[in-house]
């Protein structure tokens, strides 16, 4: 029997219907497991719990799956959730948000740690995001202030700068994102080598081979491969006395140097808010997807002290 095919087998028949009561019920879909993004459940969590909606007292019900990386799996726990009428999803990051639209068009789905619509190919042709799509996105605007950084803030004396980093092709805001670090690369005389992975598994040979290449800095894009091999290219990128800089505030904490990105907690946590707000009122009237609002500047004082790089003040440390 295939893995996926075992592993969906125990995601729809494990438990008994979620739906016992009159108990509102979360169905969470987690696409792999992943330190950084976790902190996101935790935040969305944590909102809903402050807005009286608490597992522990009574008031709410979730049903967490997370797919650990397998497709086939989460497009099972999607149809599981859909099945058994959950009333709303939660889906991080953004593959199971986009498995979440992709089968569903009825149950709202409050995102988080995704991309704007846009950037994940699921608008329609006049450019509307789907009704049942809510929560918290990102846009790719940010990430000129966080690859800028290393240049213009924290390696300013360093001269033309080459700069390497991996991506994977088959995930549409991977791919924007590339395509607009390259502009950004080309428009600020900065020497940009990259490569395509496909999987974790091609992480470590395909992070060597750059490394060989001489660069001067790795820097870690917002892409899913990234997030769950962080810390095999952080082994690789010290062996090689190589800085990583990012733009994802939750990579510093990993063995990133710095960036300037979402606060991923505070992400889930602005989604828990408004997926408090629609238990409260039983309706989507009013609500649409936002904006993250929470973006910080932070550094890992450890890993700069083992690079030599001075952090502006206005940096904060990471804990």
């Amino acid at each position: 029997m295939p893995k996926w095919v075992f592993l969906s087998a125990i995601i729809l028949f494990s438990c008994a219907s979620p739906k016992d009561s009159n108990i509102p019920v979360i169905g969470f879909a987690d696409a792999f497991q992943d330190n950084t993004i976790e902190q996101a459940k935790i935040g969305f969590i944590e909102a809903l719990r402050a807005e009286g909606f608490d597992e522990e007292k009574g008031t709410l019900k979730i049903v967490y799956r997370n797919a650990q990386g397998n497709i086939p799996a989460l497009t099972q726990i999607i149809k599981y959730f859909m099945a058994t009428q959950v009333t709303l999803i939660a889906s991080c990051p953004s593959i199971s948000t986009i498995t979440a639209v992709q089968n569903i068009k009825e149950i709202p789905i409050f995102m988080m740690v995704s991309p704007t619509p846009e950037l994940m190919k699921v608008t329609d042709a006049r450019g509307s995001s789907p009704k049942n799509l809510l929560g918290v996105a990102e846009n790719l605007d940010y990430i000129d202030t966080s690859f800028l950084l290393i240049p213009k803030v924290i390696m300013p004396r360093a001269g033309r700068l080459t700069v390497g980093m991996i991506y994977n092709q088959s995930e549409p805001q991977s791919v924007e994102a590339m395509d607009h670090i390259k502009k950004l690369a080309a428009d600020n005389n900065i020497k940009l080598l990259y490569q395509s992975v496909h999987s974790s598994a091609d992480v470590q040979l395909v992070t060597a081979s750059l490394l060989s290449k001489n660069i001067d800095v790795f820097f870690a894009n917002p892409d899913n491969i990234v997030f769950e091999s962080f810390e095999t290219i952080v082994q690789s990128c010290n062996q090689k006395n190589i800085p990583i800089f990012t733009s994802e505030a939750g990579l510093v904490q990993r063995g990133a140097v710095a960036a300037y990105g979402a606060d991923i907690y505070q992400w889930g946590y602005q989604s828990g808010l408004q997926a408090a707000s629609y238990l409260k009122t039983k309706t989507t009237e009013g609500l649409q997807w936002e904006m993250v609002k929470v973006r910080k500047k932070v550094y890992n004082k450890t890993m700069a002290m083992k690079f030599g790089i001075n952090i502006p003040s206005y940096f904060e440390p990471i804990q």
